[in-house]
């Protein structure tokens, strides 16, 4: 199961961080930068990004809930508040920042795709959707 969350979580990290990241390699730099030039490559990455974010995130509501979403970032938020008290963090850099907001969407989805996992390994009881028939 650790590794089945891990690589679910990898790949809600790559989607966040294809999509953007404060560097020049993502998809909305790319796109802004070459939109007249390649039109429908642009329209065609984007809906492949678009098909990530909807499995993702229709899992995520499915499994968690938008209250389940809301904890996990409360809880992602306090952490770094703890963080940034204890003087491990500074957030006064807008790149740290932007990396922690892709980490805890990375998070939720991770966490979001994974739950039925999660929650299976902690109770023992299947979600219906776990069961084979």
């Amino acid at each position: 199961m650790k590794m089945g969350f891990l690589i679910r979580w990898l790949l809600a990290f790559v989607l966040v961080c294809a999509t953007y990241n404060p560097t020049q390699w993502n998809f909305v730099q790319w796109s802004l930068a070459n939109w007249s030039t390649r039109m429908s490559i642009t329209v065609l990455m984007g809906l492949i990004l678009l098909i990530g974010y909807i499995i993702y995130l229709r899992a995520t509501l499915r499994s968690i809930g938008g209250f389940g979403m809301a904890l996990v970032v409360a809880v992602f938020a306090a952490l770094v508040w703890v963080f940034s008290d204890l003087g491990l963090l500074d957030l006064s850099n807008p790149q740290l920042t932007t990396w922690l907001g892709i980490l805890a969407l990375s998070l939720v989805m991770g966490i979001g795709l994974s739950w039925s996992l999660i929650r299976r390994r902690l109770s023992g009881q299947a979600d219906m959707d776990d069961v084979s028939e």
